[in-house]
């Protein structure tokens, strides 16, 4: 295997066999995988996403971490789905904001990252990512651009493993679980990791 998106990008039907076998200990997780096993995603919502189609497709053909490998479009989509329903004025109760349902802190050390790599992006000046404000998560172009790289990182840190990534992108990229290679075992946690997974296999199976 590579070490880099082999789940989500190298091989992405590989995220549906591995989260659908047995697991020790992991019971609750594989729980919420089977219940959207079967998911269907609401047209209205497939429609939203299409407005936003063009944003996930040019903030995902970047290489970020590793030249050639990029974040899968429709991974950045089923996120996106399972995080906001795409409403871009989304805000959680944990103040979580936008598509991607970010927070500001977490946002505001990835815009600095974006802003000194060197990449120049459409949409987007680099004076805004060096001082990113709570309404500029609002902004659909902002937010997809982190969320891309976010996942990316989180991809590139924890080997492509579904789980991990998202528990780096719900529990905090910090997450003591993390440190011994586990998922972070809250519910909130495990049905994004189940919701995902669900989302992300049904586009990949109708778009």
């Amino acid at each position: 295997m590579n070490r880099l998106l082999h789940l989500m990008l190298l091989q992405p039907v590989i995220i549906l066999l591995f989260l659908l076998l047995p697991v020790a200990g992991q019971a609750e997780l594989q729980h919420y995988v089977k219940k959207y096993q079967r998911v269907n995603v609401p047209e209205v919502f497939l429609n939203k996403m299409e407005s936003y189609d063009h944003l996930v497709k040019y903030f995902s053909s970047f290489a970020y971490f590793v030249p050639r490998h990029q974040v899968n479009p429709y991974f950045i989509h089923a996120l996106i789905l399972a995080e906001s329903s795409a409403n871009p004025r989304a805000i959680s109760p944990e103040k979580a904001y936008g598509l991607g349902q970010i927070i500001l802190s977490t946002a505001r050390i990835a815009g600095r990252e974006l802003a000194d790599s060197g990449i120049e992006f459409k949409y987007i000046r680099e004076s805004r990512l060096k001082n990113l404000r709570r309404n500029d998560l609002f902004n659909p172009a902002i937010n997809i651009l982190l969320t891309c790289y976010l996942i990316a990182k989180y991809n590139y840190k924890f080997n492509g493993q579904l789980e991990l990534v998202i528990t780096a992108w719900n529990a905090g990229e910090y997450s003591k679980y993390l440190y011994h290679g586990k998922h972070a075992p809250y519910k909130e946690t495990e049905n994004l990791i189940g919701k995902v997974n669900g989302y992300y296999n049904y586009l990949l199976k109708n778009r």
